[in-house]
């Protein structure tokens, strides 16, 4: 009898929520779901003291392997949250000096190692330093949470499924809800994502963990289609930890989509003046792209090159990004190298879905529609991703079929873009023959 996995062994979020071993998928984001790596988030503040703590400890005592892997990893949080990746190469200096002092048992280090090749976006590093980091420790569950990043990113569904069950199992916590979450909305299992953030809330000890926990409370209700919660969940968030950048630029598209543009233009402006998250730029490029301010939307672009460079000179794979902004901003043609690239890397249902439409921006639609394809094999109710199929459809000539996934990708988030919300309205209209 196979075990009922994840949610109902250690700890139940609902009496009915059943488990990820039911599913028989073998297959998961920004736009895509963003808390994979999510782990008992800190405050900017409290971050900057730690780090500030360490450095003081280490300057004294510098044979120190342990204060030497929290610095790092400290590092790749401190990246995270400031979006800065020249603080990856200090992050791997720290943990390979951890290493070079303590080679055996230090699962911390090669934890954070794990972690660093995730933020990275090298996927397949990180597979690699967690399985270690496990092997010297299977009793943690921090390695675990690592795994199932890694893992899932790499779309191995059935081992990210059993890695989450195990960190599940050593400690139902924060850190392993949200994780749960986020598989969970990836199979299309949203009502169930929720529970498990709520549940992930219900443990938060810290405001930081609270704002973490509502901010993606609010990412979840925004894909679903409710702006009013989004922006309510993205409030709190900002009460609990006003440095938690994240949620002002969530509650940005969420005014955008409520109508509200002159707000959401504002808080963009003021979470990239703060945090330059790439997301940010881009999402700020298209809104004001929308509201026909081509000239300042052409400038947020140009950022979002330029911050692709440094991000690439510090060591981050960020092709699956350069490639979505390149199909719909740039050159469809580089948009399918650096796509096919990522895909070769990875066989996961984000990249499956921005490769199609890569190819379909670049002419390609029979094979774009076998990759849109591959996209919904789990089950991901994503509005884009029907949108994107839906379109390659209505090239390919098959109406009925693009007049459903159009109308899908509306049911799920009529506002899922500023740019592309409205062109799905339109073609919708054309094939219901009421334009």
């Amino acid at each position: 009898m196979r075990r009922l996995a994840l949610i109902t062994t250690a700890v139940a979020l609902c009496a009915g929520l059943t488990g990820f071993a039911a599913l028989h998928t073998d297959a998961p984001p920004t736009a895509q779901p963003a808390r994979a790596g999510g782990a008992n988030p800190r405050s900017a503040a409290s971050l900057g003291t730690a780090i500030t703590d360490l450095q003081h400890t280490l300057a004294q005592h510098p044979q120190n392997p342990g204060s030497w892997a929290q610095l790092g990893g400290l590092y790749v949080e401190q990246a995270r949250l400031t979006v800065d990746p020249t603080l990856y190469p200090k992050a791997e200096t720290a943990l390979r000096r951890s290493l070079s002092q303590q080679p055996q048992a230090n699962t911390v280090a090669l934890t954070g190692m794990a972690q660093l090749a995730n933020a990275r976006h090298q996927f397949t590093a990180a597979r690699n330093w967690a399985r270690q980091a496990v092997a010297s420790d299977p009793y943690a569950p921090a390695p675990y949470g690592a795994l199932t990043d890694a893992l899932t990113q790499l779309g191995d569904d059935t081992q990210g499924q059993a890695s989450l069950q195990k960190m599940l199992d050593l400690r139902p916590s924060t850190a392993s809800f949200t994780r749960a979450s986020y598989a969970l909305e990836l199979h299309g299992r949203t009502d169930e994502a929720a529970v498990a953030l709520d549940r992930a809330l219900e443990d938060a000890s810290t405001r930081a963990d609270q704002a973490f926990c509502h901010h993606y409370l609010g990412e979840l209700a925004f894909n679903t289609g409710s702006p009013q919660d989004a922006l309510r969940h993205f409030r709190t968030a900002l009460s609990l930890d006003p440095t938690y950048i994240a949620s002002l630029a969530g509650a940005a598209r969420a005014e955008a989509a409520l109508g509200q543009s002159e707000k959401a233009t504002r808080d963009y402006r003021r979470a990239i003046d703060r945090v330059p998250q790439p997301q940010y730029v881009l999402e700020f490029g298209e809104l004001l792209q929308s509201l026909g301010r081509s000239v300042e939307a052409r400038r947020q672009y140009a950022v979002l090159e330029a911050e692709q460079k440094l991000f690439a000179a510090n060591g981050v794979v960020d092709d699956l990004n350069l490639g979505q902004y390149q199909a719909d901003h740039g050159s469809p043609q580089r948009a399918v190298t650096l796509l096919s690239a990522e895909w070769k890397r990875r066989h996961n249902v984000i990249v499956a879905d921005a490769l199609s439409w890569a190819l379909h921006r670049a002419g390609r639609d029979e094979q774009a529609l076998a990759l849109a394809n591959s996209a919904a094999v789990l089950g991901w109710k994503d509005a884009a991703l029907f949108y994107h199929r839906g379109v390659i459809e209505d090239s390919l000539g098959q109406t009925d079929a693009a007049r459903n996934d159009l109308s899908r990708a509306l049911q799920l988030n009529p506002h899922f873009s500023p740019l592309y919300a409205p062109d799905a309205r339109q073609r919708l209209a054309r094939l219901r023959g009421t334009s």
